[in-house]
């Protein structure tokens, strides 16, 4: 797909810009990375880049460069080129199965490369934010994970997104780390991500089988841009958790888009976590407390 922006806002001449730009954005074929060019894309059209795996060539237009983040040159070049004061790092892989099976792949995508990135970054002074998620936990009864909870992943995912967090927390202390939830919005591909998937088995007359007792803190991405915006500007460092305020199982989630997409109820089923294949591993309530965040930002950005 050629990506379109929705609009152009383009600023005034005598606007004064943001001290954040130019912004690289990675990780462009995921929901987060995806939403947030579009958004920071049709504000600021000539100051924010995205680069996206080469391999992945349907998905271009204006801003997007292909380049996978493993290229370390490639990577040194661009910064060179566009001298970037900010990078959000939303590359990675979520893919619960597929870093079951590939562990070292998983390792390579989200690890590597945020090393790959710091690398890029090494003296300069960027701005780098980091998404981490809220796989880090193994779930509880209770949920409201804090940013003070012991991390014990199941998965090699969350596994591999802990060392990520490791990594940023000691080479770079200035940067802040986001634990996402679920992250609501559309994909490049219109495949990635809950809505997207959920919505493709639904349109094909297929049933989607979730779980009751899995259960997230999924947020908006009209609502993740903005604090991003917001962070990418101030000083905060850290780990802080970015869920909304309303906690959802996956069930309830496939419930809210059978509903408003009209789709047949039959198509929608549900089960629980022990009757699913062992893998690959599931976390159970792993919601989220955001008070952190909104004390930090001095607002709050969820919409209720």
């Amino acid at each position: 797909m050629v990506y379109r922006s929705s609009c152009r806002c383009i600023p005034p001449l005598n606007m004064t810009l943001p001290s954040f730009l130019p912004l690289l954005i990675t990780g462009l074929t995921g929901v987060p990375g995806y939403n947030a060019f579009q958004y920071f894309r049709s504000k600021y059209p000539e100051h924010v880049t995205a680069i996206r795996p080469v391999r992945y060539w349907p998905l271009q237009g204006p801003g997007i460069v292909p380049l996978d983040v493993e290229d370390n040159r490639g990577l040194a070049a661009l910064i060179k080129k566009k001298k970037f004061k900010s990078v959000l790092h939303a590359a990675g892989t979520c893919a619960l199965k597929s870093c079951e099976m590939n562990p070292k792949l998983a390792y390579q995508v989200n690890v590597q490369s945020i090393k790959n990135v710091l690398k890029m970054i090494g003296t300069r002074d960027i701005r780098l934010i980091l998404l981490s998620t809220d796989l880090v936990f193994p779930g509880k009864s209770s949920g409201c994970y804090t940013e003070e909870d012991t991390v014990s992943p199941v998965t090699v995912y969350g596994k591999t997104m802990v060392m990520a967090e490791e990594i940023v927390l000691n080479r770079s202390p200035s940067a802040a780390i986001f634990r996402i939830s679920l992250p609501m919005g559309i994909s490049a591909n219109g495949r990635a991500g809950a809505i997207d998937w959920i919505v493709s088995r639904f349109r094909k007359d297929n049933p989607a089988t979730l779980y009751y007792d899995e259960v997230r803190s999924p947020f908006y991405c009209e609502d993740f841009n903005k604090i991003v915006e917001l962070v990418l500007g101030n000083t905060m460092r850290g780990i802080y958790h970015l869920g909304s305020h309303r906690d959802l199982s996956l069930y309830n989630i496939g419930q809210i888009v059978n509903k408003l997409g009209g789709f047949p109820p039959h198509l929608l089923h549900g089960c629980m976590r022990s009757e699913a294949a062992a893998i690959p591993p599931r976390a159970g309530n792993v919601t989220m407390s955001n008070r952190k965040l909104i004390n930090a930002l001095g607002v709050d950005p969820f919409r209720k």
